[in-house]
């Protein structure tokens, strides 16, 4: 090239940012100079389109030819519809020598070096912004016999559990934690170990998922038993039955979440390893769409199908086939580009993903398009239509890696690939349907194939005037809502105060069945689209399948074997508040290391809980949702323990408001000379007027955080708050709707599970 690009090259077209999208770029991806950003949007679209275009002077491209092929990356990444991986936007044309893949699959060996020195490398794809997967498979079980020391194994888990405290030590690039997968094939002698590693609460920088074989679906099938088989020797050490198996995978699942299936067998027969007989598929990436061989890595991008749209009479909207067959192909020409000047951690992974050239190019802005197009999530129409666009998407981006490899010549992997008696491609792999998290809220749609989570939601910020509470409303919702004629304020605040539309006054039936959220629609509905876009993707589809609270066992059940029957390469489920609670539980009692007479040791010990005990249940608001506060007392009328409830189980604010309510009941469980009035009056004057960053009423029904909501309630219960002249609760006020647990970034109760990660409506803080 005569000279490299320069700002002044960038073209004139500018994007159209919400502020959500604003928030998340300032956080996370425009270039910063001693802690100041000293980028806009348009220039890192710019930095990301000029780096990666850099690529084509390889290919014998002349420098205006290299700088139209930028100018048309940058235009397709202004306009919102194409986004690549996060890495990629964060890290091109910075000069970090920071990597540009979000996925990565590591080799785990069964022996000390071996694993340390996956440990090692995770680090480092860690550092720049990846996520690595792990099959644990190949590490012998617990107790098995070790030659070099004489010593008996510790197992898979305990080594899981090594991966894990290493990822708590490593930022993502300074942007995120760490993300992990861990696999273990079904038919390890400690699978059970595994299935159940995650229900103490550790284990928290990992999904985990079972690799179920062919031989473990039959036997389930069939109502038998299946041989468990010590990978050290390849010899079986027992078996076991498959129902008994399921049923605990089912049952951790319904408690935590944990552990996903994938389909092993499926996966190797699939295009998902496109090189069988360069090797199988052991582990697949932190979400679950990309299965990948020992160290290999994909990197990923997004079509925004959402603004793919126009506008047709008398039929309404319809999709622009011709523009989306543009974006897949220019897309598609990206991603390859990527391979070429990303600068790969380790050189073992740069050979390997030379010699496959993966991509996977998927779509975001589902739930919109259907949104747009009138289509119900849970109908057959939708389920068509989804078969459709990805089947497009997959054909067009085959041909165009197909024209590459005219261009450029086919991966070195092709001989040895399931294409190797067809035309030749550029890449073994095209598509996956991967997470969107933040970058589907820069592009201003909705999540990957994801129905949507809430319609609208409360924001709280700061102001040089006080603190302002602000909706924030899903872009497509709102414009659809002016264009049929049921937009107000009033709506539009009701919506961002429930989440959702069901039930509300003025909105017709038809409305209401389109515009339905994430936990709406049938968790069958949720499988099928998964399989609907699965049956026309290379690689895996990122898709969380989100259950209600009162789902049961059964249902999860239901789920994986609907997922199987279906084609799916894997699945992951998600029950609302899925992690569970424990009641207090303190001091000596049954399963305790026997029962001890509290009359033995006096007043020295915590007073066991009665059998029953009567109270009452209080409704407070608070900046982070509405708590439910209950004191129960004893016969004598002293108050005895206090149970918090704010959010959803399993949630980080469930977990605070637990905690309160356990410390206030040990308080009044101890032995002391005062009473346990006046103990809690103590405890009242402790907590009351703690401050947070997000008040919620005026004057003197100002609630400043949830410990003061605690006190106000607490103090009501005894009567302290009419002596002392605290507030009472609030009555008479419709509830906020707390979207869902709190963020550690920017302290809005507005983290999701979604894609198979949680992530922050909010700044887009995500764990992926």
């Amino acid at each position: 090239m005569d000279r490299p690009l320069m700002s002044e090259d960038r073209p004139a077209k500018t994007g159209r940012w919400s502020e959500a999208a604003l928030r998340v770029l300032r956080e996370r991806y425009l270039s910063r100079e001693k802690g100041e950003v000293v980028e806009t949007p348009e220039e890192m679209c710019w930095r990301v389109a000029h780096a990666i275009a850099a690529a084509e002077e390889r290919f014998g491209r002349s420098p205006a030819a290299i700088r139209e092929v930028a100018a048309a990356f940058y235009d397709v990444m202004v306009e919102g519809h194409f986004l690549p991986n996060s890495p990629t936007l964060m890290n091109a044309g910075k000069d970090n020598q920071l990597q540009y893949s979000a996925c990565y699959v590591l080799p785990v060996g069964d022996s000390m070096e071996e694993i340390f020195e996956s440990v090692k490398a995770a680090a480092i794809i860690h550092q720049s912004g990846g996520g690595t997967g792990f099959a644990f498979s190949r590490l012998r079980p617990k107790n098995d016999f070790v030659r070099s020391t004489g010593g008996r194994a510790s197992g898979p888990v305990s080594f899981l559990r090594v991966f894990n405290s290493a990822t708590d030590a490593v930022k993502q690039g300074g942007m995120r934690r760490g993300a992990n997968m861990g696999i273990l094939r079904v038919d390890h002698p400690d699978i059970l170990e595994f299935v159940e590693c995650k229900l103490d609460g550790g284990i928290t920088n990992f999904n985990i998922s079972v690799a179920a074989t062919d031989a473990f679906m039959d036997a389930l099938a069939r109502g038998g038993d299946y041989e468990l088989v010590n990978p050290r020797t390849g010899l079986p050490t027992g078996r076991l039955s498959a129902r008994e198996a399921f049923d605990r995978i089912v049952r951790a699942a319904w408690r935590s979440g944990d552990p996903g299936m994938i389909f092993l067998d499926r996966i190797n027969a699939s295009a998902a390893n496109p090189t069988p007989e360069l090797g199988l598929i052991e582990a697949t990436n932190p979400c679950g769409e990309q299965a990948l061989g020992p160290n290999d890595a994909c990197n990923l991008g997004s079509v925004n199908v959402s603004r793919l749209v126009r506008e047709t009479a008398p039929e309404g909207w319809s999709i622009d086939w011709e523009e989306l067959e543009r974006v897949v192909r220019l897309a598609v020409r990206f991603l390859d580009d990527v391979i070429e000047v990303n600068p790969y951690p380790l050189p073992q992974i740069d050979a390997m993903v030379k010699a496959n050239r993966r991509i996977g190019l998927g779509i975001m802005g589902w739930a919109d398009l259907l949104f747009t197009l009138g289509i119900p999530y849970d109908s057959q129409e939708a389920l068509d239509l989804a078969e459709r666009l990805m089947a497009f998407v997959n054909d067009r981006g085959h041909d165009q890696s197909a024209r590459l490899a005219e261009e450029r010549g086919p991966f070195p992997n092709w001989s040895h690939s399931i294409y190797r008696a067809g035309r030749p491609l550029r890449n073994a792999t095209v598509t996956a349907i991967a997470p969107t998290g933040t970058i589907s809220m820069i592009a201003g749609c909705s999540s990957g194939i994801e129905p949507v989570f809430a319609l609208a939601f409360e924001h709280r910020v700061k102001g040089a005037d006080g603190d302002r509470v602000l909706p924030f409303v899903s872009e497509t919702f709102g414009r659809l809502a002016r264009a049929r004629g049921f937009h107000s304020e009033a709506l539009m605040a009701e919506v961002a105060r429930r989440g959702s539309i069901q039930g509300l006054p003025g909105v017709d039936e038809a409305t209401r069945g389109v515009f339905k959220t994430a936990h709406e629609i049938d968790a069958r509905w949720h499988v099928r689209h998964q399989a609907a876009f699965q049956r026309h993707t290379d690689n895996g589809v990122s898709k969380t399948i989100n259950l209600p609270q009162e789902a049961t066992e059964g249902d999860v059940a239901q789920a994986y074997l609907l997922a199987r029957e279906e084609g799916c390469l894997g699945i992951t489920v998600f029950r609302d508040g899925c992690k569970g609670t424990q009641v207090l539980n303190v001091g000596v009692g049954p399963g305790r290391g026997g029962e001890t007479d509290p009359s033995v040791l006096g007043e020295r010990v915590v007073k066991p809980r009665p059998h029953s005990l009567a109270g009452h249940t209080y409704r407070m608001e608070t900046p982070i949702g509405t708590a439910f506060v209950t004191v129960n007392d004893t016969e004598s009328g002293e108050p005895f323990e206090v149970f918090v409830q704010v959010g959803k189980a399993g949630s980080d604010t469930m977990a605070v408001a637990e905690a309160l309510g356990r410390l206030v009941s040990l308080v009044l469980r101890l032995p002391s000379p005062l009473s346990a009035q006046r103990r809690l009056e103590e405890v009242i004057s402790q907590l009351s007027r703690i401050g947070g960053g997000q008040p919620t009423g005026f004057g003197a029904s100002k609630v400043l955080s949830l410990p003061d909501a605690l006190a106000r309630v607490l103090g009501e219960h005894i009567g302290y708050g009419a002596r002392h002249g605290s507030g009472a609760a609030r009555a008479g006020q419709p509830p906020l709707r707390q979207v869902g647990d709190l963020c550690r970034e920017c302290g809005q109760a507005t983290v999701i599970y979604e894609e198979g990660c949680r992530k922050c409506l909010s700044c887009g803080f995500n764990e992926c």
